[in-house]
């Protein structure tokens, strides 16, 4: 074990991140009451960090600040200092980033807001550098400049803290709307995402881009509804350029968090789960509507990734890989020309795998190369002289040659805590591939999954957020529930075992009984479990990952049309009739919302199938049904009169059976996949 000169409070914590800063000179501590109880008694503000393992400019503020001594000096004396991992809290990365946006009008990470010692922020920031640069405050500047505030003019943000306090109390109060929700609201959003794509490089606005995965299922399915050959091309377009980009591991597969600039070329490498489950979703949603076999192969090979890099031994996923590795960001996965001509020679081999990949001498990154593809297949084949499939085999030979390599090197760090919520996004996904793509190592994956989450992080019946290191942690947040609740309604409609449902039901039923907000619109992040830190968020728009309000409010749609009782609709109205002005005004930050909207206005369609799940005439039914792209369907099969979907349908004559209901419409029971095949695309031509 090495000697380390510091060792502060976070040496017991389990997150990865917080344990990355156990040996700083800072006197770290994690929140607690002890910390908080310190900065009462002693009476100084608060210095709250909050950051992530796989967060790149996290690293670099440690390296440059919080492993500098002097520095540390300054906090440990002026500030009782406090670091959160966000991953583990969001509850408190809501409230104070939150408060950092009111403050600075941005936000981000590392986050730095200064508190009051009663938890109310009154200053801060993202990412200070150690001096003064580029017009930004030396970090020590801002220390000493903040501290003396503290001391000399307390009154002055008394008033602050107490002005910001109340600004967060109104913000999670949603305006009351007129409540009217028709297709219009779908069409004004679809509208307003449209006019933010970049129509010659894919995706919204300028660089840095994110991949919405959202938006983009939003406009999919606004296609599917209206026939709008823009909203899919600029879908189409999108992912296009984001699978041919840098931001896409052309190797390993799956994709890093953002490009950093406008054509998806250079990434930001971190690569998260959830941004890994939604992408892989919206792609296998795109080749049900398109065929396109090239969707399919960046789905197959992103959860392939998953499967082999994320996936614990016991079945569960594991939450991020981290950007950097050997000192620098990116280095795992970045190449110089002469790295690739030293496996695949400088022959025509060689140049030809560079030139398709966009390998040069100077490089795209700090004289390194991220992969890409900056032009077509036919067009290097042409250019080289060589026939496309000679090229297409050499690319093949070449990938796994690098990819072999690649794994030599030193692996980005890999943050194995599993959060409840991601799994729940990372599980959707797999079992939804599953029943698609017809992958029974995909079902087998979201099964064990499901498995691993039920039996390590539900606690007397109560689902915890975290597990780490054998133990389960924190009571869990709105989206650990809404997130586990619909993706077990998927894994129900993927292997038909009613237990699943029943489960689902238990998680949704915790929902409206520890999360409903005291005005009944929608639910709070935090259960009434959770510790109260300066007020309950309640959070409806998207962030990186989907709000919790917007999966809660279509899981309980769903959860109504599979059991047959409408009273779960109720409160997903409700938070859908108070949204339906701003989710139409503002289509980015309400996409999933949005989603959930089309599926409560929708008619459907609801397909039982009265017979055995695992026999083949089932089998084939269900076939038929999954090859399709349907993105409101409700889907049920067995002979179970507990399903709300199954009561009353029964075998004719014996024989398996399928029954379509559109709305308040049913059509006549089928029993074989070709008559099945009609009622489908019969509604779905007209």
């Amino acid at each position: 074990m090495p000697d380390h000169r510091y060792t502060n409070a976070l040496i017991h914590e389990a997150s990865p991140y917080l344990l990355q800063h156990a040996h700083n000179p800072v006197d770290w501590h994690p929140w607690c009451e002890e910390a908080l109880q310190k900065a009462r008694e002693q009476d100084k503000p608060i210095l709250l960090s909050i950051g992530y393992s796989a967060c790149h400019w996290c690293h670099v503020m440690e390296q440059e600040s919080f492993e500098n001594e002097a520095i540390a000096q300054l906090m440990n004396e002026l500030f009782i200092n406090i670091k959160v991992d966000r991953e583990e809290r969001p509850d408190l990365d809501a409230v104070y980033m939150q408060a950092v946006q009111l403050m600075t009008g941005r936000g981000g990470w590392p986050m730095t807001v200064f508190l009051t010692p009663g938890r109310v922020p009154f200053y801060g920031g993202t990412y200070y550098p150690p001096e003064d640069r580029h017009g930004m405050p030396g970090f020590p500047r801002v220390l000493r400049g903040v501290a003396q505030a503290y001391r000399e003019r307390k009154a002055e943000i008394d008033v602050t803290a107490a002005s910001i306090l109340r600004e967060l109390e109104e913000n999670s109060h949603p305006a009351a709307t007129d409540g009217e929700l028709t297709s219009g609201t779908l069409d004004e959003a679809a509208s307003g995402l449209l006019a933010d794509y970049d129509a010659y490089h894919g995706g919204f606005g300028p660089g840095p881009k994110f991949p919405q995965a959202m938006s983009l299922d939003f406009l999919l399915r606004s296609h599917a509804r209206t026939g709008s050959l823009r909203c899919r091309e600029a879908v189409e377009h999108t992912l296009d350029r984001m699978a041919l980009g840098g931001i896409y591991d052309q190797l390993g597969g799956g994709f890093h968090r953002y490009s950093v600039d406008a054509l998806w070329q250079v990434p930001h490498f971190e690569k998260m789960l959830y941004d890994n489950a939604l992408l892989s979703r919206i792609y296998l949603h795109a080749f049900l509507l398109t065929g396109n076999t090239f969707y399919r192969r960046i789905v197959e090979e992103t959860l392939d990734f998953v499967l082999r890099e994320m996936t614990s031994p016991a079945g569960a996923f594991y939450g991020t890989l981290d950007a950097d590795s050997e000192g620098a960001e990116g280095r795992f996965y970045t190449w110089t020309q002469d790295e690739v001509w030293a496996l695949l020679g400088d022959g025509e081999e060689g140049v030809t795998f560079c030139r398709y990949y966009g390998i040069t001498e100077d490089g795209n990154l700090e004289g390194r190369s991220v992969l890409h593809v900056p032009r077509p297949a036919a067009l290097v084949a042409r250019l080289n002289q060589v026939a496309e499939e000679d090229l297409r085999r050499w690319l093949e030979r070449g990938r796994k040659t690098l990819l072999a390599a690649r794994e030599r090197r030193v692996r980005p760090a890999r943050d194995e805590k599993i959060l409840a919520a991601w799994n729940g996004l990372m599980l959707k996904s797999f079992a939804e591939a599953a029943q698609s793509l017809d992958r029974t190592e995909y079902r087998t994956a979201a099964v064990r999954c499901a498995e691993c989450i039920l039996s390590r992080l539900v606690v007397a019946g109560r689902l915890q957020h975290a597990f780490k290191d054998g133990i389960a942690r924190i009571p869990a947040y709105l989206d650990d529930y809404a997130c586990l609740t619909d993706a077990l309604l998927t894994l129900y409609e993927t292997t038909f075992d009613v237990n699943w449902l029943r489960t689902a039901e238990h998680f949704a039923a915790v929902v409206l009984d520890q999360f409903q907000a005291s005005d009944s619109i929608g639910f709070c992040l935090t259960s009434l479990e959770h510790e109260t830190v300066i007020h309950r968020p309640r959070e409806f728009h998207d962030n990186a990952t989907p709000s919790g309000n917007s999966v809660a409010a279509h899981a309980l749609l769903r959860l109504a049309k599979h059991t047959g009782d409408s009273s779960w609709e109720r409160p997903a109205m409700s938070i859908l009739q108070t949204l339906a002005q701003p989710m139409g005004h503002h289509p980015p930050a309400f996409a999933n919302l949005l989603c959930a909207l089309d599926f409560a206005l929708s008619d459907g369609p609801e397909i039982a199938i009265a017979g055995d799940p695992a026999g083949e005439p089932a089998r084939n039914l269900l076939r038929e049904v999954y090859r399709r792209y349907l993105p409101n369907r409700s889907v049920a099969c067995g002979e179970s009169d507990e399903v709300g979907l199954l009561r009353g349908r029964k075998q004719i004559a014996g024989a398996t059976a399928a029954f379509v209901c559109r709305g308040k419409t049913c059509g006549l029971p089928v029993t074989n996949a070709t008559e099945l095949a009609g009622q489908l695309d019969r509604r779905a031509s007209a």
